[in-house]
């Protein structure tokens, strides 16, 4: 009887642990049997996601999630999520794939899957239309606005010719408002609080000059979920040689999405 009972439960713990896999491997499966992709984006987050004029979301992480649903052949169910929560929503079931400029370390990729980058996010330095500013060379003489030990920073004052005057704040609040107040030509920032900044004052007429620093986002799928990711891999993939993704990036971020890891 003892080894009658050992082997039951030896199976049942291995159908425990091959659950969540098979079930994992189903996603896929399940979004095109229903015809809705649950997608996990931001709304408080521009340019990659927030809530427009019409109270609609919008932002290149919303644009990147339909153009996958696109490509499927189904429909979006857009669900907003917080940096908090995003991971959870995908642990849980709540959503398929998560598209909220999701990094990826070591410690996230213990817990979800993820698949090969969609879009930059990037620290450059920002300025009206009407100031030319192509290279380092260029900040000769002008003033710049920046965040005062932020990675902008860093990475501002390692290319920044000796006459730059770099105008240094205590948080990025004071660093748009000086902006903002033409105390600075200038403004090295993060892209999400200039693509806000950008939104909430147009007469600004501020766009991106120049790159200080740059990282990847992308899409999040639940752990194993191998199926999906690799379908969304051949979609993202196909976008990035089509020149998709750079148009997505360049509507809203200023600029062509670039080199992005596979």
């Amino acid at each position: 009887m003892k080894t009658i009972t050992r082997i039951v439960s030896a199976a049942a713990l291995a159908l425990a642990f091959a659950a969540p896999a098979a079930h994992a491997e189903d996603t896929l499966d399940t979004i095109m049997a229903r015809k809705v992709i649950v997608i996990a984006i931001p709304t408080d987050f521009p340019p990659y996601g927030f809530v427009g004029t019409d109270m609609q979301p919008q932002g290149l992480d919303i644009d990147t999630g339909k153009y996958i649903a696109e490509k499927l052949g189904v429909k979006a169910e857009l669900v907003p999520v917080t940096s908090a929560n995003r991971i959870p929503y995908l642990q849980t079931k709540k959503a398929d794939i998560v598209i909220s400029t999701l990094g990826k370390n070591p410690e996230r990729e213990k817990v979800i899957d993820f698949t090969v980058a969609y879009s930059p996010f990037y620290q450059a330095i920002f300025g009206g239309k009407k100031l030319v500013v192509k290279s380092p060379a260029d900040l000769a003489g002008k003033s710049i606005g920046v965040t005062r030990g932020a990675i902008e920073d860093q990475e501002l004052t390692k290319i920044a010719p000796p006459s730059a005057d770099i105008k240094r704040f205590e948080d990025n609040n004071a660093t748009v408002s000086a902006f903002v107040a033409g105390q600075v030509e200038l403004i090295a920032t993060g892209a999400s609080v200039a693509g806000n900044m950008m939104a909430r004052n147009p007469g600004l007429d501020a766009e991106y000059k120049l790159l200080l620093k740059d990282s990847p986002n992308f899409i999040g799928v639940a752990k194993g979920d191998d199926k999906l990711r690799l379908k969304i891999n051949e979609i993202l993939i196909a976008a990035k040689k089509s020149g998709d993704l750079d148009k997505l990036a360049q509507k809203w971020l200023g600029r062509p999405a670039g080199d992005l890891p596979q």
